[in-house]
């Protein structure tokens, strides 16, 4: 993608990487609630879960506004390409799946800054954050799986059939990855198939 092995490299990460730099962020963030901020489990628990919730929305927004935006100059496209394209156009390589630290942290780092600015006590907002960012680790680590891991049952299944759709069917629906909800809600989902009819043989042998 860059020329620049230097720059190539900031667009590639393992999809470990993420895990071994933010769960320690987590820690922090709920060490900081917890015990500097003395805030009681229940409360911690609380808006752990808002921030949770709130990564759904924010995950949601962030794939359909912001990276399947339609940029109509050079400068823009590249930049769209580098941000999501890339992975559009190669979806199984294994080191574009997960957020790269040279965006991540930066992201991070913005949208932290920006809920300060609705949260006055710094104790409750480490709560919500610590469950916003754990959010940010199943969406990424879910990405990876919804590539390369077999799922054979279940919610998963589902959530991987929801995101392969997205990516060979219609790039203009299906944008949250680590849940379908947000689809659901706004409309942006894929209808499902009916049913196959059963054949008339079946049919007999039931009765």
């Amino acid at each position: 993608m860059f020329k620049n092995d230097f720059l190539e490299s900031l667009t590639k990460v393992h999809w470990s990487v993420p895990l071994i730099f933010y769960v320690p962020v987590v820690v922090f963030f709920s060490y900081k609630a917890l015990v500097w901020g003395d805030v009681d489990l229940l409360t911690y628990i609380g808006y752990f879960v808002f921030g949770l919730a709130f990564w759904t929305v924010f995950e949601y927004a962030l794939h359909r506004w912001v990276f399947h935006f339609h940029p109509t100059s050079e400068w823009g496209k590249r930049i769209a390409f580098i941000f999501h394209g890339v992975h559009h156009d190669y979806p199984r390589d294994r080191m574009r799946l997960v957020m790269p630290l040279s965006a991540s942290i930066p992201l991070a780092a913005l949208v932290y800054f920006g809920f300060t600015l609705f949260f006055s006590n710094e104790f409750i907002l480490a709560c919500f954050f610590s469950g916003f960012m754990v959010g940010y680790l199943i969406y990424d680590e879910c990405h990876y799986a919804m590539h390369h891991a077999n799922f054979k049952s279940g919610i998963f299944k589902r959530i991987k059939q929801h995101h392969m759709l997205h990516h060979y069917s219609d790039p203009e629906k299906g944008f949250g990855v680590s849940s379908s909800l947000w689809d659901e809600i706004l409309r942006s989902g894929f209808e499902e198939k009916e049913p196959k009819k059963e054949s008339s043989t079946l049919k007999e042998e039931k009765a």
